[in-house]
This record gives structure tokens, C-alpha cells and sequence, in this order.
């Protein structure tokens, strides 16, 4: 079972028991996983309840007659109603299952806005972005002729707000933003920048993929009109994801893709479409894989969301204080809002020899772009060191990343 154990500065939260991946040592040294921003471990029991199914219950959904496909057809689509109560949709049917947040945006970009663009309307999004809220964006700016404008940042990585509201005219037809840079850790203040774009009528899609995991999301009062993010990211299986999309909107966009299970009449003349959130649901799905966020659901629930981001963001205040100790090493991304996440750079160590010897430590952070070139690009670099916490984490992590950065220097001197 889950404990929390208590420290002088308030409710730390002793996890790692749960988490069997973290139970393993790493060239001869107890494992330091600290880069859940790619992809968090799972906790057991969700490797339990993927097992669970795989063993008892595996078969197709929704059509089958038989006891083992109603038993996963009720685990699948319960997982959707955890899912909706996660993020508090206002309904089951805008909860779309996917394969991950890069497919939900994908979806959002050729089914809501190639049919409504036009040369000359525009798509704006920030210089914040990973490349799967970049890139989709540029595919049905080229099929349409529309145009993507990029809203600009400040040195310390956090949106600058002036030129973002002026970007905001009349001829953009979407906002599309990250709620939290995985790069960076800036927590984009969405609310505010919602409302800016309630004002004009304008779309508003939040990539929500580092923000699910570490701080309770309610999109009825975001505002947005789309949410997307990925299972993995928040303890679940790989391959799964959601799309939050407004009912109404979801209701007038054609399918994306085209097969079984999104049909509910299929004739050589024409095919008539299933219901929400059904037509965009192509295919049979990861099964397993839903049924395990599901379980994710749980387990961040039954900790609660509030709790982990106390954590996380005394444990991230001390990652930084730490970091900035360490002689020679220059922080990347200092927002004054931040979430779980640290990018640094030591001296003039490439950032992959950096953690090639922190993994011979048993230190795994991630090195490189982190799928956000414009980033690296912005503070001129080739990359960064990047460290990223999860509920799981400690002081004792933070502690032995520094002392291992600080082995790494004395074998670079």
C-alpha cells in the first residue's frame, strides 16, 4: 500500500515501494529514475490490472456476445468514465480515446480545422511547444494555405503575454498551447490566456501531457475546447491517451479515420457513423492498455492530485537550489511558475556525456532537445541536461543527482 510519510517541511510522500521498476539497481547502484517527463514508471498496480486482464478477460470490445468480451468491454469503458471524472468532462462522449497526446492533436488538426481553414487564416501556438503541437500544425497549414504564427518567450522560458494577446486577431482559427513545457517546466498561466481568446472566438487546444500527472485538471473551467494528453506520462501503459473535446464541436467534426467499430452502418453507396465519442475511435483499440490508465486513474486519485503537486513542487524547489550549488552549472528555464521539471547545463560538458556517466551512477535523466528544437534553438543550444520528478521522488534523488554531477565534473576536469 501507498504511505505518506511525514518530514519536517509538511506531508512528503514515500511512494518508491510501489513502483517495482525502482527496485532495481543500475550498474551496481540503487536506481535514481528521474526522467519521467518521457515516460513515468508504473506503479503495480497497474502492471497488476494490465496482468489481470491479459490472464482473465482478454478479448474484443463492444461487439461481442460472450462472458470475457463484456468483461472487457465494461473495464474499457470504465476506464473512459475514470477518465471523464479525472479531468471533470462534462460528459462521457467527449472523453476520445487515443493512442497518445501526439494522435489527439493529429485528430484535432485534420478533422476540426482542415475543413474550416483557408489561405489566409491562421493557427498560432508558442515557441514553447514539442514538436507534436508544432509539427501537425505545419501538415494542415500546408494542406490549406493557412498560416502558423509562433508567439514568442523571454529568457527565463515563459510566454511573453503582450505579444501573444497582440498575435490574437481576428484571422486565427486556433490556439493551440502546452499547459506545462516539457523542456522548460513553465506552467503557462492558461486561464488567462483562454479568456484572451474567448474574447475573439478563437479555438483554444491545450497539450496537456506534462500537466495531467502533476496537478488536478478541470477543463469545464479552463475553458479550453480541446485537451489532449497521453497515459504514459501519468503512470499508465504506453499507446494510450485522451482527447477532451467539447461535445458539441466533436459532434460536427467528420471521423479521421475510417474501419470498424466507428460505423454503425456500412453499405457500398455510403457509411453511416457511430455516436460519440465512437466515430473517432477507428479499429480495435488498446484494451489493455486503457484498462491500465484506468488503474493509473486510481492510483493518482486515491493519493489525490492536490498532494502530489505539494510534493512536487517543494521537491522542485530544492532540485533547483541544489542544481544552483553546483559549480559551473547554469540552469535553463527559470519561470517564476514551474512544474517538475529542470533542464541545466554544466559547463561545457556535451549534454549526452553528462548522462552517460550520471547512468553509470544509476542516474537516469534525459539529454538532448527533448523533442522541443525551438527551445534549444531560442537559448542556442544543442540540448540540455533534463531532470523531471514524478510523486515518486525524493530528496535523497535530488541529493545523489548532484553528487553525481559533481563526480561528473571532477572527471571532465
Amino acid at each position: 500500500m501507498s504511505q505518506v510519510q511525514a518530514s519536517n517541511s509538511g506531508a512528503e510522500l514515500n511512494l518508491r515501494d510501489d513502483f517495482p521498476a525502482l527496485l532495481q539497481e543500475i550498474h551496481g547502484h540503487e536506481l535514481v529514475y528521474l526522467d519521467s517527463a518521457a515516460s513515468a514508471q508504473q506503479p503495480k498496480s497497474v502492471i497488476d490490472t494490465v496482468a489481470r486482464y491479459q490472464q482473465h478477460d482478454h478479448a474484443n470490445v463492444h461487439r461481442g456476445v460472450h462472458t470475457l468480451s463484456h468483461r472487457a468491454t465494461e473495464a474499457y469503458e470504465g476506464a473512459r468514465d475514470k477518465l471523464q471524472g479525472f479531468i471533470n468532462a462534462r460528459s462521457r462522449s467527449e472523453i476520445v480515446l487515443t493512442s497518445g497526446t501526439t494522435e489527439s492533436i493529429n485528430l484535432v488538426a485534420q478533422s476540426f480545422c482542415r475543413p474550416r481553414l483557408k489561405p489566409g487564416d491562421k493557427v498560432l501556438i508558442t515557441h514553447l511547444e514539442h514538436h507534436s503541437n508544432i509539427v501537425p500544425w505545419q501538415f494542415v497549414c500546408e494542406q490549406t494555405g493557412a498560416e502558423m504564427l509562433v508567439a514568442p518567450i523571454d529568457s527565463r522560458g515563459q510566454l511573453e503575454l503582450d505579444a501573444l494577446e497582440q498575435l490574437l486577431t481576428d484571422d486565427v482559427k486556433m490556439l493551440a498551447i502546452g499547459h506545462v513545457s516539457n523542456a522548460l517546466g513553465t506552467i503557462n498561466p492558461l486561464r488567462k490566456i483562454i479568456s484572451l481568446a474567448r474574447e475573439r472566438d478563437i479555438p483554444v487546444l491545450v497539450d496537456g501531457a506534462q500537466a495531467v500527472p502533476h496537478m488536478a485538471v478541470d477543463v469545464q473551467e479552463l475553458g479550453c475546447d480541446f485537451y489532449a494528453f497521453s497515459g504514459h506520462k501519468m503512470l499508465g501503459p504506453t499507446g494510450t491517451g485522451v482527447l477532451f473535446g467539447k461535445e458539441a464541436l466533436l459532434d460536427d467534426m467528420p471521423p479521421w479515420q475510417g474501419g470498424g467499430d466507428m460505423i454503425l452502418e456500412v453499405r457500398f453507396d455510403g457509411t453511416v457513423f457511430n455516436e460519440l465519442p465512437y466515430k473517432f475511435e477507428a479499429g480495435t483499440p488498446n484494451i489493455a492498455g486503457v484498462i491500465g490508465l484506468g488503474a493509473a486513474v486510481d492510483y493518482l486519485e486515491g493519493i489525490s492530485m492536490d498532494r502530489i503537486a505539494a510534493h512536487e513542487a517543494t521537491l522542485l524547489d530544492y532540485l533547483m537550489q541544489q542544481l544552483s550549488a553546483v559549480d559551473d552549472l547554469r540552469l535553463i528555464g527559470t519561470a517564476e511558475h514551474k512544474a517538475s521539471v529542470q533542464s541545466f547545463m554544466l559547463g561545457d560538458i556535451h549534454p549526452h556525456d553528462l548522462g552517460t556517466i550520471l547512468d553509470h551512477q544509476g542516474i537516469a535523466i534525459r539529454t538532448g532537445h527533448h523533442c522541443a528544437m525551438p527551445v534549444m534553438d531560442f537559448f542556442k543550444l544543442p540540448g540540455t541536461a533534463r531532470a523531471s520528478l514524478a510523486l515518486y521522488n525524493s530528496r535523497d534523488d535530488v541529493d545523489r543527482l548532484c553528487a553525481a554531477i559533481r563526480k561528473a565534473a571532477a572527471v571532465f576536469a
